[in-house]
């Protein structure tokens, strides 16, 4: 993990989190590519990357939205700070499902942010990683998309979208020298969930840094953080519906 981190969604908490565990390490990268949404402020993210140990911090603007332009933003970079080692997948949007069940424009920018999108650029970088012969790709899904529940059923499907989508890309990736890492976190306390009453088995973005970079460096495929909800969501699948759907987010 010694090459360029990539981070797509610069501003993200458990992104640089991540990225800071990955260059805090003596073993680590000392590169950090953070692309962000244009007009993003990346001064306090590179701040925090170079007090950890970064020597280069690079920002560029990259809109999770325009898929048109994810290539040609993906090959400059690759072309420019290549080996990437370590791509972090970590823009996404939470959305008010309130008013998405009846404003389908705001139903539909959640599901393009959150699943489209995110289809749109794992499948170049796929494609950009088998060709430099290796690297990881870490995808965050939720355990929302587990079982969707009545209370985020917009958010929670295009995470369960996500969540089919990275599994098979997963084994689409067997062999190649390419790994996924799919990530399912539960609630997160953080600028996302701000305001909202934290749910059982909360995380915050440092542990689910701490369990990911540790599935990167053991090699494993897909984690749950914490690691207590696989057995809890393995009983609230087959809870009765009428009792599933009267459940908070």
């Amino acid at each position: 993990m010694s090459g360029t981190v990539l981070v797509l969604g610069g501003r993200s908490e458990i992104g640089l989190a991540v990225a800071r565990r990955l260059v805090e390490a003596p073993d680590g990268a000392r590169k950090v590519v953070l692309a962000a949404r244009p007009g993003s402020d990346l001064e306090p993210p590179e701040r925090t990357l170079r007090e950890a140990g970064a020597t280069d911090v690079v920002r560029v603007e990259f809109d999770a939205d325009d898929v048109s332009r994810h290539r040609s933003v993906l090959d400059e970079i690759f072309a420019q700070h290549g080996p990437v080692s370590v791509v972090v997948v970590a823009f996404g949007v939470l959305g008010d499902q309130r008013r998405a069940e009846t404003d389908t424009a705001h139903a539909l920018s959640i599901v393009h942010t959150d699943y489209v999108a995110h289809v749109s650029v794992l499948t170049e970088l796929a494609n950009l990683l088998r060709e430099q012969g290796n690297g990881q790709l870490v995808v965050f899904s939720s355990v929302a998309g587990v079982r969707v529940r009545r209370a985020n059923y917009v958010y929670g499907s295009a995470k369960a979208g996500l969540d089919g989508f990275a599994s098979g890309l997963a084994d689409a990736l067997h062999g190649s020298g390419v790994r996924l890492v799919l990530v399912r976190p539960g609630f997160v306390i953080g600028r996302m969930t701000e305001g909202m009453r934290p749910a059982p088995f909360s995380s915050t973005p440092d542990r689910v840094a701490a369990a990911t970079v540790a599935a990167l460096r053991r090699g494993r495929g897909e984690i749950w953080v914490p690691a207590v909800l696989r057995p809890v969501f393995a009983v609230m699948r087959v809870l009765p519906r009428a009792v599933w759907r009267r459940l908070p987010r």
